[in-house]
């Protein structure tokens, strides 16, 4: 068992990912960078070994770490390692980051020992303590100056406007945004259910204002394909598309146009649209709305992860502020 081949356990362990947990395609592509850049270090590399059919293109037999490699003190100096790593841009790697390869690391572990590879134990990896998360949000004032920016009388700009509402009447991610279809969303209702990280299901709201505006900009549209947001500029669709993935818009493209309207509106914080995610659950926090709520509306599967909005408003701290601090 020892002497097991870690690449090939690396893939087993990545299909099991996708088969048995239902992992998404962005998770498992960032535990093979994760993992690679471990198994490459083990092989004395710097860099990820290639894989697959970039290997076999190259012709050159990479060596191949074992189990056996894995050690205690190899753990020790992979964390150095990454520590003090740097890319040719001389860019380090942030401590979250840092840990984010620990994680992957931890899991790879327990699947070797759910397959009976004797191996070290996962919960003897510790992680690094992580820096504080400085979380950026809008206040009420701010944002309604952020939704007032669109040129609605055109419909980039109508599109525009609905994405913005939706974005903060939702807290949706924005990759969950732009997955969304026409026939997901039910207007009368003004809810629909999204599968976000994790897989997880849950169902959102809109506010009135959000799908009016929804409801508008889509009377204007001069098409009738799947996309809930379409693109007006860049790439001729490809022709006989009738799913609409050519148009679809991108989760760069809203990303674009949310620090378009944040530096129209010249509002003094960089906001992206996770800013208006994070806006959205302050403004719920503010106004009373219970942690455990605000859980399940942002789909977040531990409330720790919800927590972090009580450091930033919490008005039973602020009454107390007022009530007892030196006027």
């Amino acid at each position: 068992m020892q002497t097991m081949d870690l690449h090939d356990l690396l893939l087993q362990f990545l299909e099991y990912l996708e088969i048995e947990k239902n992992v998404s395609k962005l998770t498992i592509r960032n535990y093979r960078h994760y993992l690679e850049r471990f198994l490459g270090f083990l092989t004395g590399q710097t860099s990820p070994p290639p894989s697959g059919s970039e290997a076999m293109t190259t012709g050159k037999k990479e060596p191949h770490p074992f189990v056996r490699a894995i050690t205690h003190e190899s753990i020790r100096q992979y964390r150095l390692f990454l520590s003090r790593y740097a890319d040719a841009n001389d860019i380090s790697l942030k401590r979250v980051t840092q840990n984010y390869h620990l994680i992957a690391l931890r899991s790879f572990l327990k699947f070797m020992i759910k397959r009976g590879v004797p191996t070290i134990a996962p919960e003897t990896i510790e992680l690094g303590k992580a820096e504080s998360r400085s979380v950026k949000f809008l206040e009420r004032e701010q944002i309604e100056r952020l939704l007032n920016m669109p040129e609605i009388s055109k419909q980039e700009g109508m599109r525009d406007k609905a994405i913005l509402e939706t974005l903060f009447s939702t807290g949706l991610r924005v990759s969950e945004l732009v997955k969304l279809n026409r026939d997901q969303i039910n207007l009368e209702r003004k809810e629909f259910g999204v599968i976000g990280k994790g897989r997880r299901a849950r169902v959102v709201f809109l506010s009135d204002s959000a799908a009016s505006w929804i409801d508008r900009y889509l009377k204007i549209r001069t098409d009738d394909l799947p996309p809930l947001f379409v693109r007006y500029s860049g790439k001729k669709p490809i022709e006989n598309d009738k799913t609409g993935e050519s148009i679809r818009l991108t989760a760069r493209s809203v990303q674009r146009l949310v620090e378009k309207y944040v530096k129209k509106a010249r509002l003094p914080i960089k906001i992206t649209p996770h800013g208006l995610r994070h806006s959205f659950a302050t403004d719920l926090l503010s106004s009373g709305a219970d942690l455990r709520a605000i859980q399940e509306l942002l789909g977040h599967n531990n409330v720790s992860t919800t927590q972090i909005y009580t450091h930033i408003t919490n008005p039973q701290l602020r009454e107390i502020h007022q009530k007892f601090h030196r006027k």
